[in-house]
């Protein structure tokens, strides 16, 4: 062999293989849901993309802990990255609250339209708190789903309602509208319910079926109260250690997974509620009489919600667009402005 030839040799079995890097990803979602199909697909998706060097492996159904503790162990570096709620957001910042205050978005239309304006300032906040949002999503409507009927706000105060451990901000305001609030941990939800130490879960109609909650409550509002925000976010250090050309194309493929998950959600969302009602569950509607009570008693709590669970600036921002929407026009529950 010439000497050229072997020094070229020589160089390329000395050189370094290309790092490989795998991110390991919490969620509460179980296995076998769609939220798990789908972040599996995007497993394989960016397998593909990066040519083996990118591997995001899965923890679902809990198995990391709730959303607050998924957060705890990116920031220690035991995980990289979550599918995570607002319950777990706003361990991070109260910004992703903004998105769900209650009773505020009639309509998809509406929520998406605030959505898109406030994305460039979310997204920034959780990059400069360490957290790269890969693709925002929802997984339906919020709505309340108890033991006893809840039709006006009187109905509320006499069933103790699961609220995330360790947010006083939250627990306030759903005390300041009529419930009687129980911190806990998300997944102690099931067993709370079957022994009554709670009564009532805010809750999607597809996390109900899932998680089987509807097994031990038998009611559901007709309200929607807001919509259920969650995120996909990994650690931003772990991100930009990716070549930046990479990170590019996965970020497209991240958002584009976002944005299926998010339609299956909203497909499923009605679906869910006729799968329980046709297993017992009733839902009951709430008259407008009954939701005037109730957006009278959300609107007294608004000084608990501007600046204490929305930041101010925030939730004045989502207000302006929201309302924006509607002065053109646009049918957002059937009525226009």
């Amino acid at each position: 062999m010439r000497p050229i030839a072997l020094l070229a040799l020589t160089a390329l079995l000395a050189a370094p293989a290309a790092a490989k890097t795998t991110i390991k990803v919490a969620t509460l979602a179980p296995k076998g849901s769609a939220f798990h199909k789908v972040l599996a697909e995007l497993a394989d998706t960016w397998k593909s993309e990066s040519g083996g060097e990118v591997r995001l492996k899965i923890y679902p159904g809990g198995v990391a802990g709730d959303d607050a503790e998924v957060v705890r162990k990116i920031r220690l570096g035991t995980l990289h990255g979550g599918l995570i709620t607002a319950g777990g957001l706003r361990e991070i910042s109260l910004a992703a609250h903004a998105l769900q205050i209650p009773l505020a978005y009639r309509s998809w239309d509406e929520y998406d339209y605030v959505l898109d304006e406030l994305r460039p300032t979310l997204d920034r906040i959780y990059r400069e708190e360490g957290f790269e949002v890969l693709a925002w999503g929802d997984g339906g409507w919020i709505r309340l789903l108890s033991k006893k009927p809840i039709v006006t706000p009187e109905d509320a105060g006499s069933q103790k309602l699961f609220v995330f451990q360790g947010n006083p901000a939250q627990t306030a305001l759903w005390r300041k509208t009529g419930f009687d609030p129980v911190p806990l941990p998300a997944t102690e939800i099931t067993t709370a319910l079957q022994t009554g130490l709670i009564e009532a879960v805010p809750t999607t109609a597809q996390a109900a079926v899932l998680m089987r909650w509807n097994d031990h409550a038998k009611h559901l509002t007709g309200a929607k109260w807001a919509p259920f925000v969650g995120a996909l976010v990994v650690d931003r250090k772990v991100w930009e250690g990716l070549d930046p050309a990479l990170r590019q194309t996965l970020a497209a493929s991240a958002r584009a997974a976002g944005d299926k998950l998010e339609a299956l959600s909203r497909q499923t969302d009605e679906a869910s509620v006729e799968e329980m009602a046709a297993r017992g569950l009733t839902v009951n509607p709430i008259p407008p009489a009954a939701m005037t009570q109730w957006q009278a008693k959300v609107k007294s709590a608004e000084g608990d919600l501007r600046g204490t669970y929305v930041p101010t600036a925030l939730y004045d921002e989502a207000m302006k667009h929201r309302d924006a929407f509607r002065k053109l026009g646009a049918f957002t529950d059937g009525t226009s402005e």
